[in-house]
Order: structure tokens, then sequence, then C-alpha cells
């Protein structure tokens, strides 16, 4: 597509609000040559109108779907390495009170719930147990469903080798209904199911010091687990080869501008108290620039994450980077 000189290609863009987007959505920075109309949405939304749908020129996407759509060739979208959220995730793992699980390594042989199996975070966190604790995803019995309203289905239909155990729930059942009646040890999930965020005795998290655990981890691994990144649909990377330059350019420059701001909260205006100091100790951990975008400084942790997904399943192979972003500048 050719343009006249000046003139802007109008793209839209689903995604959600963060600190690093939300300069974009503001229009402080945009890529050159194009004007971006933001859909500013929930990730389980976007993902759906989006990377499945569709519906936007540029799309976030759940990194662990993407990579099950590039391995099946059927994504509609290309991604970037502009990874838009991330998270470590030994918060995600939940347990029956009193089901005697004291250590990660007391998952063997559990029966785990999950919403779905292939979601990005369940994927960190089954690669967590297998790499650090030797608990590797066929010694578990995966119970899959809703967890607090039933009915949930995988955003994306897997089929997983025989050596996996899973079981589907009943209809109108739930994990936390399952785990209540003991038919379940644990729950691994992005969110808190919402009797643990009520304070219920019979459930509680695996790891007493979640942000210890977090940084001794990262302290071993150098690994901040990837969660979404950016995708071009297809026919727009065609159509606008100077596109995916433009972005990255755009992305990095609404980053720093909220790290830059973040320091100023933290230092000059925020509410919590103590903000400073997790900044400066999450600098002294990580470094400054701990949520970099691009290949090559986030490569152990592309890496891991297809190698994570063809060892449980989700793959029929461990993706290359070539692979995972075959356009990208």
């Amino acid at each position: 597509m050719s343009r006249a000189l000046g003139e802007d290609t109008r793209l839209t863009v689903g995604c959600g609000a963060y600190d690093r987007t939300w300069p974009l959505i503001a229009g402080m920075f945009r890529p050159q040559g194009y004007t971006l109309d933001w859909s500013v949405l929930p990730p389980e939304e976007v993902f759906l109108r989006g990377m499945l749908g569709g519906e936007f020129a540029i799309t976030e996407m759940s990194l662990s779907t993407y990579l099950l759509l590039r391995a099946r060739g059927t994504c509609r979208y290309l991604g970037l390495p502009l990874f838009v959220s991330r998270k470590f995730r030994h918060s995600a793992l939940y347990v029956r009170s009193d089901a005697g699980i004291e250590r990660p390594e007391d998952f063997v042989g559990r029966r785990v719930g999950v919403p779905e199996y292939q979601l990005t975070a369940n994927v960190w966190v089954r690669g967590l147990l297998a790499d650090e604790y030797g608990v590797r995803p066929e010694a578990i019995h995966w119970i899959i469903g809703g967890i607090d309203a039933p009915g949930r289905e995988e955003k994306v239909p897997v089929t997983l080798p025989p050596r996996f155990e899973t079981t589907r729930l009943p209809a109108g059942e739930t994990l936390w209904q399952w785990l209540l009646e003991g038919k379940l040890d644990a729950i691994i999930a992005p969110r808190a199911p919402q009797a643990f965020a009520e304070g219920h005795p019979a459930i509680r998290r695996l790891f007493p010091d979640v942000p210890a655990a977090e940084r001794a981890y990262f302290r071993k691994t150098g690994l901040f687990p990837l969660m979404h990144l950016i995708g071009i649909r297809a026919d727009i990377a065609d159509r606008h080869p100077d596109l995916a330059l433009s972005l990255t350019g755009a992305f990095e420059q609404a980053k720093a501008f909220a790290a830059s701001e973040l320091h100023q909260f933290a230092y000059d205006t925020a509410m919590l108290p103590w903000q400073e100091a997790a900044l400066r100790q999450t600098e002294e951990v990580m470094g400054k620039d701990y949520w970099p975008y691009g290949i090559e400084p986030n490569r152990t942790a592309i890496e891991a994450m297809a190698r994570y997904s063809w060892e449980q399943g989700l793959t029929d192979r461990p993706l290359s980077i070539p692979d995972i972003f075959p356009y990208h500048p």
C-alpha cells in the first residue's frame, strides 16, 4: 500500500491499559507514519477478539496461545518481542490447607486444578516445578475447569499426548467446590480464587513469602516470565513492511517514559508508603532495565517458554526463535 507524503495510515489496536502502554493510548507517542485507534480491553476479551478473531490490525496476545498457534500454522498474527505483560508466578500456586503439601516436591501424584491447561501462567508454573523441583507435568493429574464459576473452556482446544493425565470438570461444577470437597489438592491460576482473596481457611499459597521466593528464582535463573506480546495481523504486516520497526520504536518510547514516571511516582507522589523501597530492591536484584523488549535481552526466557510448551504437550516441537518471530525489525 502506497501513502502520499505526510499521510498517516490509521490502524486499530486491541490491548490492555498498562503503565507502559498508557503513553501510547494517550497519544503521547505513536509509530511514525501511523495513527492508532485503541480499544482498551481486559486480556480475555482482547485475546478472543484479536488473537483468535482477527478483529484488530495490532493486538495483545497470550504468549502460550501464540506459540501453540504458530506451531499449528494457524496464527493470524506475527509476533513482535514487545512483552507488555510479564509476571513472576510463584503466587499462582494455591493448596488445600489440609492436603499435606508443604513444598513443591509434594505435588507429585496430586490432583491439581487449572482453569485452562494452556494458560501462559500455568505453563510457566509447570516449568518452574519441573526445572527447579523435579516435578514433571506427567506426575500430576490435571483437573480442568472454572475456578469460581462453572463452564470455562480452553480458548484454543488442545489434545495432549496420552502421558498427561487430565480430567475435565463435569458441567455445573467448579474447582473451588472440588477443593472444598477434598477432590483437589491444589489450584494453579494467574488470579487468586475468590475464597483465597476473602481469607477462607481452606486454601493458602504454597510459598508463604512469595516475593522472597521470586527474588531467589530470578537470582538463580535470570528468568522474568513473559506473559503477553504484541502481534501485527499478517495481512497488515505484508502491506506495511515498515510497521514493525515503527511500532517497536513507539513502544520503546512509551516504556521508557513509564519507567521515568515510575521513579517520580515512587519517590514523590505515591500514596503507597514503601513504594520507593520496593523500586530500589527491584533494581538491586534485577538491574535498571528489568523490563526489556527485544529478542536478545529475552532470549533465555523465550527459549524456556518454547521448551516448556513442547515438554508439556502443547506444541509438537520446541519452536525456534525464527519460528516464533519470523517478522521483526
